[in-house]
């Protein structure tokens, strides 16, 4: 009995590796953006002890210093540490990223699949909702949500994930409507199986995929996004180590210190490229278009 009960869960963790796995591996681009990504997390999970110095102390003395051996990548026009400040602030940037893009995806799911099994008038207000936050362009909607909530780093987690609601309710509604008229939904039903079981046993296993991919995809929109709005001034609170800070306080500064905004500014633009790599291989592994294409 045991043995029957363990071959389900085998096929399925094989079936798994073959249709996205394997794929995934495959993809060269994809697998170097995954090593940058973990290069980043690892700096970002060991930050208080790779750090030099603490990244809010201030020494005006040192202020505006190239790169030496007591400051690895120089100082800013406050004397702090830009190394130590670098790493606290990818540890802020994946924070930020992570956290709005799985708020934003737990609501738009949620409302994706109101609408699409609810449909009526339901469907119809939270559509017209959706509507509404798709209207304006992520950055405009971020810095409206803003204005509203006040600047704060758990604000700028708030506000991303609101406007990121649009984009993963859409997405979830049309995947439902596809697949809540498949006979094998209609037959779960006629056998009593609750609409909650319903759901989450045929429903989101067979929308998870793409919306997973748009997930990925959304990280590096995220962390973009929020580095420009603490450029802005409307995002995070100085002296909070911040990317997007550290790049507006070093532009009085661009000739004769580069470093302050050519160092987060790389930094940023190597996350989001590998965030990208990584999304595309994750949007080809898990498309079987793509992947029949390929082959």
């Amino acid at each position: 009995m045991s043995e029957a009960i363990n071959v389900a869960p085998l096929a399925r963790g094989s079936q798994w590796k073959q249709r996205f796995l394997q794929p995934l591996l495959r993809q060269r681009s994809a697998m170097a953006g995954l090593v940058i990504l973990a290069i980043y997390v690892v700096a970002a999970v060991c930050a208080p002890w790779l750090a030099t110095h603490d990244p809010t102390a201030q020494d005006l003395m040192a202020a505006l210093q190239g790169p030496s051996a007591a400051h690895w990548l120089g100082t800013d026009s406050y004397g702090q540490d830009l190394y130590s400040r670098l790493l606290y602030g990818a540890q802020l940037a994946l924070i930020i990223g992570f956290a709005s893009v799985a708020l934003g995806l737990f609501v738009g799911v949620a409302v994706g699949l109101a609408a699409g099994l609810m449909g009526g008038r339901t469907e119809w207000v939270l559509m017209r909702i959706v509507d509404g936050l798709l209207a304006f362009p992520e950055l405009i909607l971020a810095m409206a949500f803003m204005a509203v909530l006040g600047l704060g780093t758990e604000n700028v987690v708030y506000a991303l994930a609101l406007s990121f609601v649009g984009p993963f309710a859409r997405m979830t509604r049309g995947d439902v409507l596809q697949v809540k008229n498949q006979p094998y939904i209609e037959a779960a039903k006629l056998m009593g199986v609750g609409t909650a079981a319903v759901i989450w046993r045929h429903v989101l296993p067979n929308v998870v995929s793409p919306i997973l991919v748009q997930a990925g995809m959304r990280i590096s929109i995220a962390i973009l996004l929020e580095s420009g709005l603490s450029f802005l001034g409307i995002g995070v609170v100085p002296p909070t180590p911040d990317w997007g800070l550290m790049i507006a306080e070093g532009r009085a500064f661009i000739t004769m210190a580069p470093w302050i905004s050519g160092v987060p500014g790389l930094a940023l633009a190597i996350l989001l490229v590998a965030l990208n790599l990584l999304g595309d291989g994750l949007r080809d592994a898990f498309d079987p278009n793509t992947q029949k294409d390929a082959g």
